[in-house]
């Protein structure tokens, strides 16, 4: 198994890609801990996997806080000892133009995007030193590579921020042997995207941009992020993988 004995902390994992990732890693041996505000759902997704004989831990996680990354952190500890890998996939969109958009929407898109990801970095770092190394995957966007007419500004914004966030981290820290990779999905299916899909002309938009002809799956992008977490990618650092069908090759 291509993750046994890791230990891996997956932030906004309730649900949706999160939790894809965390079945998945939970299938190649990892102890995975569901973070996310949504308890109810986030246990829900742990006891799927413990009923499967694998091991999983839910902690709550507001990832805008560095009190509640701490706490969190402290929790992983203690159950599993230092993280070994660290995946920030919490992320939103207010889907407000930017001629249109409030303040407040734009400080929430930041502090969950931005300082959500940078807060978690800043304290599993000198974790994973003290275990000799490990790996950060930052949940990136094709809008954190190209300028993305059918998304909003604020959201192309963000997911930049992490994409060199990413390539940041990688360059410094290279010389604890922690890597820092960023994956960049093109529109995946998932809930989220359903009611934006009863419109179809926004589904016929995205559809028609993919030059593989279809959506991402949660599994395209849990197995993306596995390949990146395994030793299969030991010297992959601060690369930009797009799983996105090719929309990104135009």
């Amino acid at each position: 198994m291509r993750l046994n004995n890791k230990t891996v902390l997956i932030t906004g994992s309730a649900r949706g890609i999160g939790a894809e990732i965390a079945r998945r890693f939970s299938e190649e041996g990892a102890t995975v801990f569901v973070a996310d505000l949504d308890e109810t759902e986030g246990k829900k997704t742990v006891s799927d996997i413990v009923k499967k004989g694998k091991k999983a831990f839910f902690v709550f996680l507001n990832v805008t806080s560095e009190e509640s990354w701490k706490s969190a952190l402290s929790v992983v500890i203690e159950h599993s000892g230092c993280p070994d890998v660290l995946i920030n996939n919490a992320g939103i969109n207010i889907r407000e133009p930017i001629e249109e958009m409030k303040t407040e929407s734009l400080d929430t898109m930041l502090a969950v995007n931005v300082k959500g990801p940078f807060m978690g970095i800043k304290h599993a770092i000198p974790l994973m030193r003290k275990n000799g190394g490990g790996c950060i995957i930052n949940m990136s966007s094709i809008c954190g590579l190209v300028g993305h007419k059918y998304t909003t500004e604020a959201y192309t914004t963000t997911k930049g921020a992490l994409t060199l966030l990413t390539k940041s981290v990688g360059v410094r820290y290279a010389k604890d042997n922690i890597r820092c990779n960023a994956l960049h999905p093109s529109t995946v299916d998932t809930p989220l995207m359903w009611d934006l899909f009863k419109d179809p002309k926004k589904k016929e938009e995205r559809l028609g941009e993919i030059p593989l002809g279809r959506l991402a799956t949660v599994h395209d992008i849990a197995n993306a992020a596995l390949f990146l977490a395994s030793d299969e990618a030991i010297f992959l650092n601060g690369v930009s993988l797009p799983v996105d069908g090719g929309l990104t090759a135009y």
